[in-house]
């Protein structure tokens, strides 16, 4: 079997992206990098090709073109404008709306009938114009949603507890970007309700801490990459694998018409389920919230 992956924008995400695909043991075994500036992907497939002795799977990796998306069975989209110091995800939504009608055409012209992983921000409403550009079924437009948030938010309450991340089981929902909000009603560590660990002030330190991470990354070191590669990496694993596992991507809501970040249940045919938590009248209102942002900032596309 072919598990093709397709790279379009080869910056530091995408490439972050496909350097964790090559150290990890993953189901893909064809990465193909598409991206304006072909000097730098051939040079960048020359670098990754260079480490395939001692990488843990098989792999085929070179630079292609939008033919390549054809067979594909995942077209990840991480081009786009950066976001600045200063910026918001949303100042970027004109610039980058532009740059996807382009990329989605070229797509689509190529019978690509697999699965679009989003990346580029304002990550929600990117992958909202993905499904409305490719006319794909929109269980078939994942975006990385608040996976990223969501693996910040388990770092950080574990480094305070001294708990391993994997033994969290909390979320981030809502808008990958400033109206997200954890619903700690939901929130536990093992079986024990997260309230039994942390008081009221620890768990709104916290959620400032995660709403605020990629800001505070950006103005030290200029962009944020390495996280979202992990996680872009384990919605590949579980589109590829078949998991059916449940991981926070921006995700179609039918009754609103966007798309927003909620647990969902991913496996070979993208989006099985949603998972829908019961939340309490306050983190309701804060989704309804963060739903209408989205909404507001699809209206303001050029």
């Amino acid at each position: 079997m072919n598990n093709k992956v397709v790279i379009i924008g080869c910056g530091n995400v995408g490439m972050s992206y496909a350097y964790a695909l090559l150290n990890q043991r993953t189901y893909v075994n064809e990465i193909v990098l598409i991206d304006l500036n072909k000097d730098r992907i051939i040079g960048e497939a020359m670098d990754l090709n260079h480490c395939l002795a001692f990488a843990p799977s098989k792999l085929s990796i070179k630079v292609g073109d939008y033919s390549d998306c054809k067979d594909a069975k995942i077209v990840c989209i991480a081009a786009g404008a950066n976001q600045n110091p200063g910026e918001t995800r949303m100042d970027l939504i004109n610039k980058n709306s532009v740059i996807f009608k382009s990329i989605i055409d070229n797509v689509m012209k190529n019978d690509f009938n697999g699965i679009f992983l989003v990346a580029t921000n304002p990550l929600d409403v990117m992958t909202y114009l993905t499904y409305k550009y490719s006319g794909l079924n929109p269980n078939k437009i994942i975006g990385s949603g608040t996976s990223l948030d969501t693996s910040r938010l388990r770092y950080l309450i574990s480094d305070k507890l001294s708990i391993s991340p994997k033994n969290v089981h909390a979320y981030v929902i809502g808008e990958h970007g400033d109206s997200e909000f954890v619903p700690w009603s939901n929130a536990n560590i093992g079986l024990q309700n997260i309230k039994d660990y942390l008081n009221d002030d620890e768990m709104n330190k916290i959620c400032d801490e995660v709403k605020n991470a990629a800001y505070e990354i950006i103005n030290k070191k200029g962009a944020t990459y390495y996280g979202i590669g992990m996680c872009l990496v384990r919605i590949t694993n579980a589109i590829l694998g078949n998991e059916n596992a449940i991981i926070t991507v921006s995700t179609y809501d039918e009754n609103n018409d966007v798309f927003i970040g909620l647990p969902a249940i991913i496996n070979k045919d993208g989006i099985k389920n949603k998972v829908y938590i019961e939340l309490n009248n306050e983190e309701t209102s804060k989704l309804e919230h963060s739903i209408n942002v989205i909404k507001d900032a699809i209206k303001k596309i050029d």
